[in-house]
């Protein structure tokens, strides 16, 4: 296919988070280095549905613009009203609810984003924890049910676990404050425990709290029973995904890094494959190339039943 030549360049730049076109993210699921163009220390993204070029401004208008750019592509209805609020009718929980959300527990979070953006293109029905209903709205627009307040508010966890039926953590903390896992069917836990376990000296003290916490949200996911996967990754870091390979050998994880945007991705990929009991693996950046993150998966389940 031929490309229109839609070249957005980043020099010395991190990793700009951008909406993909259906295309283009189809594209770059059957050839993770589809969308990027390497020329020596240039990156480039390249859009295979765009006629026009844009420049870098253009670029952080279409991050700023992600929301209604995606409603336009897939031709969702509009926003809901200027406040942001939910009807009551909206509001009542059903008494025989169809569990086929996924919830994502902070939307605003940079992975957390990440990921809702990938669900949105899988066409997944979505819940995000956020602090800021109306700017959730703007940016994922009817995409999304944002969920705004303390996620310790029994009533406020109760409303965003109705009609889940699986939950994506993106970062440490949450687990603790689910107090019901009653039909939950999956849970996915990005964690980077080990990258906290094999730090030392003043890094050791910086990340003492969320070594507590990541080590606290591991030991409740393991005790739900409720058939979990457990993603430790290395070190995550703003560097530009899909253009990598991986590494998951056992101790890999202490030492090596993963960037962001492969993180949320493997999260995503993640919800298609429900182990019986568990899922716990380590993940980097590495050499091996992954062709069918199903068969990945499936291979991770049986070398961690040996």
């Amino acid at each position: 296919m031929a490309s229109s030549a839609l070249s957005l360049s980043v020099h010395h730049q991190p990793s700009q988070f951008f909406f993909p076109c259906p295309q283009c993210y189809t594209n770059w699921k059957t050839n993770s280095s589809s969308l990027f163009i390497s020329d020596g220390d240039k990156r480039s993204v390249t859009c295979f549905s765009s006629k026009k070029k844009i420049g870098f401004m253009d670029q952080i208008l279409d991050y700023i613009e992600g929301g209604p750019k995606l409603r336009k592509w897939y031709g969702a209805p509009e926003l809901l009203p200027k406040d942001g609020s939910l009807s009551e009718e909206d509001m009542s929980p059903e008494e025989d609810e169809v569990r086929d959300a996924v919830l994502v527990t902070d939307g605003d979070n940079e992975i957390g984003q990440m990921i809702i953006l990938a669900l949105i293109i899988k066409g997944t029905r979505i819940k995000a924890l956020v602090k800021d209903k109306r700017v959730a709205m703007e940016a994922f627009g009817t995409y999304v049910e944002p969920i705004a307040g303390d996620a310790r508010d029994r009533s406020l966890l109760k409303k965003a676990l109705s009609g889940v039926r699986a939950v994506i953590c993106p970062n440490e903390g949450f687990i603790s404050n689910i107090e019901s896992w009653k039909g939950l069917q999956h849970v996915i836990l990005l964690s980077q425990l080990s990258v906290y376990r094999g730090s030392s000296g003043v890094q050791a003290i910086v990340t003492a709290n969320a070594r507590k916490l990541a080590e606290q949200d591991e030991s409740l996911v393991m005790a739900s029973g409720i058939p979990y996967t457990i993603i430790r990754s290395g070190l995550l870091v703003n560097v530009p995904g899909g253009n990598q390979g991986f590494n998951f050998k056992e101790g890999c994880a202490s030492q090596g890094k993963l960037s962001k945007e492969d993180a949320a991705f493997i999260c995503v990929e993640a919800l298609d494959t429900v182990p019986q009991k568990e899922l716990i693996f380590e993940v980097v950046n590495g050499e091996d190339k992954v062709m069918d993150w199903k068969e990945c998966f499936a291979a991770l389940i049986e070398k961690s039943e040996l």
